[in-house]
């Protein structure tokens, strides 16, 4: 563990926020055994740092792979490593997690000069949103998850209450540590702070994992609809080779509800995992980073609806229209033979949404060519994480759709269903491609500023400057640049008005399609022909892959596309 040094004592604030520079008397400085002989302590700092990145993520890494060799071993041997093996091992986890997080909130944040500097571009408020909203989810998802094994409590275990109990406290504690300290580069016990945050990661990596290949009780579940189906049929009992001591909810509305709510909210834990996940990166990326004046925006653009008609008045078609299609698909997709025409409506919306979706998207990447506004090369790692994540999140949708794309061409691609889904694998592969691009391009384009604010910010840089100038030659510099923005605003209005256009538009897309699969559409899993093709635990594992990603990624790029438009 490193040690920290400080220069003298100082009799200012214990923190400060992003507004301007900090003192450097009051910066604790890096040490790490391995260069502690470094004649310069900034040479010292950035080494100590190094190694101190280095070891949290061994440390990550380590855990990581421990913990997935135990979700392993379950899948592939259920005598020798139980689901209540691996319960106990996060319920470990989950409790280290917990300890340094109280010991953060009450210790560490708290010490002298701990917070010197927030991060302005980390913690976005959607993002912190969606940590509530999603927080909120999987907590009522474990008390559903209480109630059915209290109800079933005679073939279940005691670890199957424990288990969510403990998660319950773990993301509520979680929670409230990300939506006040997200934007802290902590000062104060570098390596601990870091080997703490990667600890976290890996501990929701894990239960990322773990909700992925768990099937468990969808195939409790799914056991009993065939159980129903097959008595109207007269057939055999339906019986599924990984679960063989079915335990049969009793024919009472609570379990139901309990059932129903689970399924509903089992998206929402894995949304939440990854969410926290991304967060938390960040964090581990600014601990002891030090943010100077030229980093920080001296005025934030905010969000106006001027000048947009076209994208809102599509967008919010777009919408409607989704809406109407996803309850027509819930209603049908409810009963116990759904229609086969509700799955060629809810495919036909996305055949007709997304071509629209990826002309806009190249339509505003050709408009960011032609603009001659200069690319941001400053260091932000909030952007940087932005960028990995999109084209991270991408690769769950887009894999899901080449699974697809191999099942279809192998059995019939002529059928009128199949030919749907794989227009639509295509389509969505590339729309992906496409807002990607347009989103990151975007991303790495300077702010836009109006020509008052772009004076007061030269003013407050270059004040010692001005005061030496006379009246009337600041008036005469203030009238070159404002004929100078002029100028150019006559030639970028209709540039900049399209992006605003494209991104509102591709921002309510967007919203429509994380709302469709959150909420329970899932044609991939329920239209049962990939099903069929690669088997029931397959595909489950394929499907609670990608489809969480898929949900992350469309609420991700909700953030980049107004990003987009707010700087446009």
């Amino acid at each position: 563990m490193p040690g920290n040094k400080v220069s003298r004592p100082c009799h200012h604030c214990r923190s400060r926020s992003a507004s301007g520079p900090a003192d450097t008397s009051k910066i604790h400085y890096e040490k790490f055994w391995l260069y502690r002989h470094c004649s310069s302590l900034q040479q010292r700092d950035r080494q100590a740092q190094k190694a101190g990145q280095l070891f949290s993520g061994l440390l990550a890494m380590n855990v990581v792979f421990l913990g997935s060799a135990f979700i392993s071993s379950m899948i592939f041997n259920r005598v020798a490593i139980t689901l209540a093996d691996v319960w106990i091992l996060m319920t470990i986890l989950k409790v280290l997690c917990l300890f340094w997080i109280i010991y953060y909130l009450l210790g560490t944040s708290r010490q002298p000069h701990a917070v010197l500097y927030r991060d302005s571009h980390a913690g976005a408020i959607w993002i912190r949103g969606s940590v509530l909203l999603f927080g909120s989810c999987s907590i009522l998802l474990n008390v559903f998850q209480i109630g059915y094994s209290t109800i079933l409590i005679h073939c279940k275990s005691k670890v199957d209450i424990v288990f969510p109990s403990i998660g319950i406290v773990f993301i509520c504690t979680q929670a409230y540590f990300l939506w006040h300290h997200c934007k802290d580069c902590i000062q104060v016990q570098h390596n601990f702070t870091r080997c703490g945050l990667m600890l976290t990661i890996a501990t929701n990596l894990l239960l990322w994992l773990l909700a992925v290949t768990n099937d468990n009780l969808h195939v409790e579940i799914e056991s009993q609809l065939r159980e129903v189906e097959r008595r109207f049929a007269g057939k055999a009992p339906f019986s599924h080779p990984l679960f063989t001591a079915l335990c049969t909810c009793p024919d009472t509305t609570i379990c139901k509800v309990f059932q129903k709510g689970y399924i509903l909210l089992y998206p929402f834990n894995t949304e939440y995992c990854l969410v926290c996940c991304s967060v938390l990166y960040v964090m581990w990326k600014n601990v002891g980073r030090r943010i100077s004046h030229h980093h920080v925006p001296h005025a934030k653009p905010k969000f106006k609806l001027q000048g947009v008609v076209f994208g809102p008045l599509l967008g919010t078609t777009a919408v409607i229209i989704g809406f109407c299609v996803f309850m027509m698909y819930q209603i049908q997709v409810t009963s116990l033979v759904p229609s086969r025409q509700v799955f060629v409506m809810y495919y036909s919306y996305y055949i007709v949404l997304l071509p629209l979706m990826s002309v806009g998207a190249v339509i505003g990447t050709i408009i960011h060519a032609l603009e001659k506004k200069e690319l941001d090369t400053l260091k932000n790692p909030t952007r940087s994480l932005d960028v990995i994540l999109l084209m991270g999140a991408a690769l769950g949708q887009i894999g899901m759709c080449y699974f697809s794309i191999v099942a279809l061409v192998a059995s019939d691609p002529r059928d009128l269903l199949n030919s749907l889904i794989l227009s639509y694998s295509v389509l969505l592969i590339f729309q992906n491609i496409t807002q990607n691009v347009f989103i990151i391009d975007g991303l790495h384009r300077q702010r836009f500023t109006l020509p008052g604010k772009e004076e007061d910010t030269k003013e407050e840089q270059s004040r010692e400057d001005q005061r030496r100038m006379s009246v009337l030659e600041l008036g005469q510099e203030l009238r070159k640049a404002s004929l100078s923005y002029i100028h150019s605003y006559s030639h970028l209005t209709w540039k900049r008005r399209a992006l605003r256009e494209i991104s509102f538009f591709l921002v309510l897309c967007n919203i429509i399609l994380w709302v469709m699969p959150t909420f329970g559409a899932h044609p991939v899993f329920e239209n049962g022909l990939e099903r069929s093709f690669y088997g029931y635990s397959t595909w489950f594992v394929i499907v609670n892959f990608g489809l969480p990603l898929g949900v992350f990624y469309r609420m991700h790029s909700v953030g980049g596309l107004l990003e987009v438009y707010v700087t446009a």
